[in-house]
């Protein structure tokens, strides 16, 4: 199948089953597999009238929206290819990609419409989906109004969308990666490939035509994109659209969804919210300390509207006690695991029996090995199966290395623990050998500084005295959490100064530092207090940092 199978199969044996529900207006609305399919057939149709051939990419380049659905089907419905673009991203990233992989059509709003206009070619014009009344400059065509011109040809018997039809190894989407080590590279991603594993993952979780899934991730991610865009058309159920971050409660409880995939960030945040509000009260507080949280955990079930059966989290790692917190309150949590080159997901931990600190089981027709592990059994993760991209677009050698014979070579360090599911401890890129050839992952180090309430982010990097040129030493930024110090002031009444806010982050860190071997320990520990810059995706652009050797 191709993605265009997908949805026409909905559409056909679905269609007025609700595809879609969002609000506009300040109402809720919702839309048909049957008018989804047939404004698909708007946006081919536009593609067709504007020049747009098989082969040629479209920018999709603006926030989560119901719109968003039929300009991607829309786009690969007649062979193009569409390129997914994070609205967050700077103006030279956004012409990177656009060059890179030669944009020549884009959808946008209008306050972004200029911008995109002045990059030149091969970019031959934008569509603006929020355009006003009133005229256009030359290479922008206002969205609904082009909806209009092409609705007879869209409706007939010889519209665009059913002339051309994708083969399931062309290219559906160019998805450039986050951007945590470098330049966005684009992964080529074919129909078979996404096909392949929204069957996977639709197996894995048992998703059904009831279904309701709440969209609060960007749909530009991969993540997002496979899992919300095209697996509920997969399956024929529906997707709610949350309005935004501080609205997500209120949207849950209006819409009722079952299924809720978000990344760890998100979670925290709102079972961080969850448990400051069960310990403003006596009665829940207690039920919780003696072990009746899911008793709380029902009312906490009905305010996020009831019929919430399953959560997943991916993106990034999560901690366990995250997971353990929803898990005391009655809430199924479980973590996968996936990167953008393989469509993304390649392990997921089974609802019916997760394991807390795993990554999970590989996927069906997924394929995991460990290359090259040491005594240990920790090695790179490496992945073979349909789901894995053609390569990167225009860029052969970085391409071959991280595709060799088939399989792709995540750059992850993990193991398989006694059940067989996926464990991961490290980075290969950020792997720290000091001088002894002992290998120091960062994120074990970081998830132990962590322990610390005074600190908010940290980063474990490897560094060089001047002179050096063997081996690593381990060295460590921390950000201190403001939040934990404005407390601490409120309650004294005594304004710390930044250093002394800096030996007290320094001395809560050694200490948490003591349960780690001496050759694990930071030689070097300074103090930011700016948070790292972030992708959308919320990783941190380790590239970006190195310890200053000159403190």
């Amino acid at each position: 199948m191709t993605i265009k199978d997908c949805l026409n199969r909905a559409a056909d044996e679905s269609p007025e089953r609700i595809v879609l529900k969002y609000k506009r207006g300040g109402a809720w609305r919702t839309r048909t597999y049957a008018e989804l399919r047939e404004r698909t057939w708007h946006v081919s149709e536009m593609l067709a009238k504007l020049g747009v051939q098989a082969g040629d990419r479209v920018a999709i380049f603006r926030e989560n929206s119901p719109e968003w659905f039929e300009l991607y089907y829309g786009i690969v419905g007649i062979g193009a290819i569409a390129v997914p673009v994070d609205v967050k991203l700077r103006e030279m990233e956004v012409a990177h990609i656009f060059h890179d992989c030669g944009v020549s059509m884009a959808f946008c709003s209008a306050k972004i419409a200029d911008g995109l206009a002045s990059l030149g070619d091969p970019l031959r014009g934008v569509v603006v989906l929020d355009a006003v009344d009133g005229d256009l400059p030359d290479g922008q065509w206002g969205y609904d109004l082009l909806r209009e011109e092409v609705a007879a040809a869209a409706m007939s018997d010889a519209r665009a969308y059913d002339l051309l039809d994708p083969a399931a190894d062309s290219a559906a989407s160019f998805i450039y990666t986050s951007g945590t080590t470098g330049r966005q590279k684009g992964a080529v991603l074919t129909h078979r490939n996404f096909v392949s594993n929204v069957e996977s993952v639709a197996e894995g979780i048992d998703i059904r035509k009831t279904d309701n899934f709440m969209l609060v991730l960007p749909l530009h991610h991969s993540f997002a994109f496979t899992t919300m865009l095209l697996l509920p058309v997969y399956a024929q159920c529906q997707v709610s659209l949350v309005e935004n971050l501080k609205t997500l409660a209120s949207n849950m409880a209006d819409t009722s969804p079952t299924v809720l995939i978000a990344v760890p960030l998100l979670l925290e945040k709102m079972i961080g919210r969850i448990m400051d509000g069960i310990n403003k009260k006596k009665m829940a507080k207690l039920l919780c300390r003696i072990g009746l949280a899911k008793v709380v955990g029902r009312k906490v079930h009905q305010g996020l509207g009831g019929s919430l059966r399953l959560i997943i989290s991916g993106g990034a790692p999560i901690s366990p006690a995250t997971l353990n917190a929803w898990s005391k309150l009655g809430f199924p949590i479980v973590e996968g695991y996936g990167v953008t080159e393989t469509a993304p997901v390649l392990t997921l931990n089974p609802p019916e029996a997760p394991r807390v600190g795993t990554i999970g089981l590989p996927l069906a027709g997924v394929e995991i090995k460990i290359f090259d592990p040491n005594p240990e059994g920790t090695g790179e993760i490496i992945a073979r199966g349909a789901n894995v991209m053609q390569g990167y677009y225009n860029n052969p050698e970085e391409t071959a290395k991280v595709l060799v014979d088939g399989w792709y070579h995540t750059g992850d360090m993990g193991f398989f623990d006694e059940k067989g599911y996926v464990v991961i401890n490290g980075r290969k890129k950020s792997l720290i050998v000091n001088r002894e050839g002992k290998n120091i992952y960062p994120e074990e180090v970081e998830r132990q500084v962590l322990g610390s309430e005074y600190v908010l982010e940290c980063l474990a990097l490897g560094y060089r005295e001047p002179g050096e040129d063997t081996g690593e030493r381990v060295g460590l930024i921390a950000v201190p959490d403001q939040k934990v110090f404005d407390a601490m002031e409120s309650q004294t009444g005594q304004r710390l100064a930044d250093r002394e806010i800096e030996e007290r982050v320094r001395e809560d860190i050694r200490e948490q530092l003591s349960e780690l071997s001496d050759y694990k320990r930071p030689r070097k520990i300074q103090i930011r207090f700016e948070e790292f810059e972030k992708t959308s995706t919320q990783k941190v652009k380790r590239y970006l940092y190195a310890i200053d050797t000159t403190q």
